[in-house]
């Protein structure tokens, strides 16, 4: 064979290859952003530290509340708790050890994906986002995040700054996404604005406030200040039951996901990989029986 068929050959071989590393970063890159584990803080929608927590007006608690060092427990307002007041005591003080390491695994996710500094009117695909400044929730358009049929699918908003949601504003949630699998971790404090609607975890370094009549489904975990509530309804978001099985003879159920739990574009991307890898293998094996000859 002479060197001009040889290098051609290799050209082609090279192809495969080369298509074979693209998805594997593909399928790399898709991994960036994973559910934060808050530990025994994971059944409070409030939390707050020494600025301890604040109501004015009826609201309404679907989840624990607690707050250290101040036991007192005097919060003011109608306020409902559809769960556990830990005011003050050892499951609070032990959520709160939790909440900096779920912070901490928070701010460390990456790669990151800079975003714009006003979220409202976007739409975003899984991954880990931030914003070096104030990051902004606008109305009247909402922020819409798309999770495309996967049920795991996550995201993580880092704020430097400030987290500001205006008045009206709202997060859509579509093709399977859930508010469980929403994170948003703040470096400094927290707004949510009059009537409000809101998803996802806030995690703030310093205070939370909630205007008049904003909701929120998720939780407002804040580390050193404090929580600061106007007839509001905060409810913690649980997650879907995945299902799951052995992983041969995997059939799609037609949502997006397999029997075992597992997308099924997951599934495509392995076989791609599979017959990629197949492809580059044999034209390299092609190559060599024709050097041989």
């Amino acid at each position: 064979m002479n060197s001009k068929h040889l290098s051609r050959r290799m050209r082609l071989a090279a192809v495969p290859i080369a298509g074979l590393a693209l998805l594997v970063a593909v399928a790399s890159s898709a991994q960036g952003a994973t559910a934060v584990g808050l530990g025994t803080a994971d059944s409070f929608v409030v939390l707050s530290g020494t600025g301890g927590i604040t109501n004015t007006g009826p609201t309404t608690l679907n989840g624990d509340i607690g707050n250290f060092p101040d036991p007192s427990g005097a919060y003011g307002g109608a306020l409902t708790i559809n769960g556990t007041d830990h005011a003050g005591d050892g499951v609070t003080q032990t959520a709160k050890l939790d909440l900096v390491t779920a912070f901490n695994n928070a701010v460390g996710q990456g790669p990151t994906i800079p975003v714009s500094a006003d979220l409202g009117g976007q739409t975003l695909v899984p991954g880990v986002y931030n914003q070096a400044a104030t990051m902004n929730l606008s109305a009247p358009v909402p922020l819409t995040l798309d999770a495309a049929g996967n049920p795991s699918a996550v995201w993580v908003f880092q704020a430097a700054s400030d987290l500001i949601v205006g008045s009206g504003a709202s997060v859509s949630l579509i093709n399977g996404a859930q508010a469980c699998n929403v994170f948003w971790v703040v470096t400094s404090s927290a707004s949510i604005g009059t009537g409000a609607n809101f998803i996802g975890t806030i995690m703030a370094l310093t205070s939370i406030t909630l205007d008049t009549g904003a909701t929120v489904q998720g939780r407002v975990l804040a580390q050193t200040g404090d929580v600061t509530m106007d007839t509001n309804t905060v409810t913690r978001p649980v997650c879907a039951a995945q299902v799951t099985a052995v992983p041969t003879g995997a059939v799609a159920t037609g949502d997006g996901s397999t029997s075992q739990g597992i997308s099924t574009g997951k599934y495509l991307l392995l076989g791609v990989l599979v017959v990629t890898a197949a492809g580059a293998m044999g034209a390299v094996a092609g190559m060599r029986r024709k050097q041989n000859t």
